[in-house]
């Protein structure tokens, strides 16, 4: 469903977001929801963010923490069985911190922000927007926590479709696909759910955000020859975000004899993935950068020649597409649904999962620096027109005020 957007001058709200993660950190959906809550703050809004005890502090951000774990102190990306105890501090915090701020609106990131943002708005007689970003069961069976032909799948996805259904009083999606898988499979109410893309900070990522000297200095830094061109990700490295293709491809352009580099910027698992690189042969053309914080990432970004986005998920958002097309960038690509929503006509896509196409895709952008200059300036062009955080804020807010009446 579409919202109109309205210019008008509206009292600020107080919106309580619930993030069940160590935010901040510098991937995925803390960009998600970063982006959104300066965008938010930026029309006035008062926003607190409360999160696990982990996480960087970010600037001009309220954010509240739960206490840490007593048994439970390193990092962690994904499902775990300590997750259970990470959100039920989780909840005690947000109960209290409802009760301090007096919140207008209570805003779910995930399932179990929008589990426990649902209590807490029952309880306090508030509207509850949930902020999905994919499906849950389908991420615990991307990170092999949950085995899809087991009972125990069964039973989490009747409570996913019990979060989905019942809880919110409005959805929104990161991609057009998670919103029609909603009600596909999880048989939401329509009028409850509202398409809300990812987005593109085009002020922090743009084609000139770095001066050719800071980029020869770069591409040193990191051993990258001056004779090759840089195909660039950024994100996290799992093989479910597909890093093993990059891998791959890196070992057939290698014995292709094409003059590439791959810049393979992220984390957890660099030493995994190196030491798959290394078996491959291919660490000489592999350089993986460990962990680039978000400040840094359009210096990182802007040595790069081509993007690649080798994520299957049909459901989740991919944030990172979006930071490539600000930064007029082409972008390869498997053709899932949400990534084609992304990139359009202007993606070079391969088919999902194939690997030798995938290679091949980059190998013909190798050898034609005029369409990889034409698609990303194209890009860039539409991440201005379609993907800007402002203009989700307003949308957010439209939503906020449908729920909690109009105030002027």
């Amino acid at each position: 469903m579409s919202m109109p957007i309205s210019n008008r001058a509206v009292r600020p709200l107080r919106v309580l977001m619930i993030a069940p993660t160590s935010f901040f950190s510098d991937y995925g959906g803390h960009i998600r929801i970063f982006e959104e809550t300066v965008a938010l703050q930026n029309r006035g809004h008062e926003v607190a963010i409360v999160t696990y005890y982990k996480g960087s502090d970010m600037p001009g951000l309220d954010i509240r923490r739960t206490a840490p774990l007593p048994w439970r102190t390193d990092y962690e990306v994904g499902s775990s069985r300590h997750k259970v105890a990470f959100d039920a501090y989780l909840a005690a915090q947000a109960w209290r911190e409802a009760r301090r701020l007096q919140p207008d609106v209570i805003h779910g990131h995930m399932h179990e922000g929008a589990l426990i943002g649902g209590v807490l708005a029952r309880m306090m007689r508030l509207p509850l927007v949930f902020d999905f970003q994919g499906s849950m069961t389908s991420e615990m069976v991307d990170h092999k926590f949950l085995d899809p032909n087991g009972r125990v799948f069964t039973w989490a996805q009747r409570l996913e479709k019990g979060i989905s259904g019942a809880l919110p009083d409005a959805i929104l999606t990161s991609s057009l696909q998670a919103a029609d898988l909603l009600q596909r499979d999880f048989e939401v109410d329509p009028a409850k759910i509202y398409a809300l893309p990812d987005c593109a900070d085009t002020e922090r990522f743009y084609p000139g955000v770095a001066s050719a000297d800071d980029k020869v200095a770069l591409r040193r830094h990191l051993g990258i020859a001056e004779d090759r061109t840089v195909i660039a990700y950024l994100g996290l490295l799992t093989d479910y975000q597909g890093t093993p293709y990059l891998i791959d491809a890196a070992a057939r352009l290698k014995a292709a004899g094409e003059k590439a580099h791959f810049l393979i910027m992220g984390y957890p698992n660099v030493e995994r993935y190196r030491e798959l690189a290394e078996q491959a042969g291919v660490n000489d053309v592999v350089t993986f950068t460990g962990k680039v914080e978000y400040r840094d990432a359009p210096l990182y970004l802007s040595i790069g020649d081509i993007a690649v986005a080798p994520k299957l998920s049909a459901t989740e958002g991919s944030g990172k597409i979006l930071n490539y097309m600000a930064m007029a960038q082409p972008v390869v690509a498997f053709n899932t649904p949400v990534n084609v929503e992304y990139l359009a006509d202007l993606g070079v896509y391969a088919p999902a999962g194939d690997a030798e196409q995938f290679s091949a895709a980059l190998q013909m952008l190798l050898h034609d620096a005029p369409r990889r200059r034409a698609l990303g300036e194209g890009l860039r062009q539409r991440a201005l027109a379609e993907y800007s955080w402002p203009r989700a804020a307003e949308q957010i807010e439209s939503i906020y005020f449908l729920l909690t009446g109009p105030r002027n």
